[in-house]
């Protein structure tokens, strides 16, 4: 599997000021609100593809921007990318984003999409400025699923947005039986941490239990047994702490995770800032609701 960088050069967060959002696949999209002038009209406009293979081709303004880009993929197997657009006034005030996932791009292909934000802040004029402030991709067959056709391994596992307090952090892990049978899970899931490259994070512990980094998260307790009917979910926590001392600060956008021994692995972006703490708690599986 080929290397993908993703951290974006200046190049690609520059701001465009075209117009007219054509696209072959329309991305995310905002709701309510009055149309948006320039969108969706197909115009083939076409641009080199940036370093990360991402590039803003043109934007629309109105009560709801739009923005429409391409995405060429660099690597050998598909990959589900998710890309993070945030639209700006004429002064470089942030105003609204829009999140935008590009599901199985073909290795070599591009894609070009439009995303329409929603509604502006009170106040706020139309605006033609965006910028891509993030983009992530996982290998397709390891992508999460929160919902829509049940997975062949019979289960979906996917990780929230997390909660963030005076350094501490804890995203949940989360697992739905959406097969036919009983799954049964005990333990911790197993986590792996990958950089921006896909590549394993070194100098970092990943302990058994999140009271190991701090207590009361819900992330702690024994692991148990569990037997899942179809429709119910599981969950387990990560919990870290950001702070920084002496050392250089770790980031690990990305996290593999098997539920248990034997299971398919599944790649989540809980966009772990762990500082130079060095360590990371998983908690066990346990049942929603018994928290």
């Amino acid at each position: 599997m080929s290397r993908t960088r993703l951290a974006l050069p200046a190049a690609l967060t520059g701001l465009l000021l075209l117009t007219a959002c054509g696209a072959e696949s329309q991305g995310a999209a905002g709701g309510g609100g009055a149309a948006t002038t320039g969108c969706g009209k197909g115009d083939d406009v076409s641009a080199a593809p940036g370093d990360d293979g991402v590039t803003v081709l043109a934007t629309g303004t109105g009560p709801r921007p739009c923005a429409a880009y391409s995405l060429t993929s660099r690597e050998t197997a598909p990959f589900t990318y998710t890309v993070a657009l945030q639209f700006l006034s004429e002064s470089g005030q942030a105003l609204t984003s829009v999140e935008d996932t590009a599901p199985a791009v073909a290795p070599g292909s591009t894609v070009r999409r439009t995303v329409t934000a929603d509604a502006l802040p009170p106040g706020a004029s139309g605006t033609a400025r965006v910028k891509v402030v993030r983009v992530r991709s996982v290998p397709t067959s390891e992508a999460p699923s929160e919902g829509g056709v049940c997975p062949p391994s019979g289960v979906r596992v996917y990780a929230d947005r997390g909660d963030a307090a005076m350094g501490l952090r804890v995203v949940g892990l989360h697992l739905e039986n959406c097969g036919t049978g009983t799954y049964r899970l005990r333990g911790h899931p197993r986590v792996e941490l990958r950089d921006e490259d896909h590549e394993p994070v070194e100098g970092v512990t990943v302990l058994k239990g999140g009271e190991a980094v701090a207590t009361g998260t819900g992330a702690d307790g024994p692991a148990l047994p569990l037997a899942l009917k179809p429709g119910e979910r599981a969950y387990a926590g990560l919990v870290w702490r950001n702070t920084v001392e002496a050392g250089t600060p770790v980031n690990a956008p990305y996290a593999r995770v098997w539920a248990k021994p034997g299971a398919a692995p599944v790649t989540v972006t809980p966009e772990l800032d762990l500082g130079t703490t060095g360590r990371l708690g998983v908690g066990p599986w346990k049942k929603e609701g018994d928290r």
